[in-house]
């Protein structure tokens, strides 16, 4: 195994709500040096939530940086001092309306590597109830609650509709684990 990249100099270019920017000067595992830019993120979190009936719940919300909609599983950030397990449910309910009563892990990755720190932990959302009352969601949400079967987003993964690539990942995720649960 490789040693490490070794930070010679770090600057912060930029502090956020969420994430910082941050430009390094590193020694890279085989000796040479290099300047680098990237986000240091503090997680996500992903739920792939299944009804009774099979259907997968997704949201379709406006995403500002492609300045399109989106289909998603639902998903947060992770605040500062919250454990991925209470971020997921609180996103849960906030985007969707329901509580989930069965969580499985679908394990966790990291989202875009090559300018990011971001991990993503992706869980499993089964015995899905409606809320009487759902938290209000954040002033910038503009958000659709649908459902699909299994074969409809295989096929918008196929043709690259819409679909996200968290949720795409995450998909094939909770395939694999409900196949073997079978």
């Amino acid at each position: 195994m490789q040693n490490p990249s070794q930070v010679i100099r770090e600057r912060l270019r930029y502090q956020g709500h969420k994430y910082t920017f941050v430009s390094q000067r590193l020694r890279f595992p085989n000796g040479k040096e290099g300047e680098r830019e990237y986000l240091i993120h503090p997680g996500g979190v992903v739920a792939v939530p299944v009804t009774a009936a099979g259907k997968f719940v997704c949201i379709r919300q406006y995403r500002f940086a492609v300045a399109s909609y989106l289909y998603e599983f639902p998903a947060g950030t992770v605040e500062p001092g919250e454990h991925p397990d209470d971020t997921i449910r609180r996103e849960l309910e906030e985007e969707t309306g329901l509580r989930a009563h069965r969580w499985d892990p679908l394990g966790q990755f990291y989202l875009c590597p090559g300018y990011s720190s971001e991990i993503m932990y992706a869980y499993l959302a089964r015995e899905l109830e409606v809320l009487d009352s759902p938290p209000d969601k954040d002033e910038d949400e503009d958000i659709t609650v649908v459902e699909f079967s299994a074969s409809e987003l295989t096929e918008m993964a196929r043709l690259g509709m819409d679909l996200d690539s968290k949720s795409i990942a995450c998909f094939w995720r909770a395939q694999l684990f409900l196949a073997a649960e079978k």
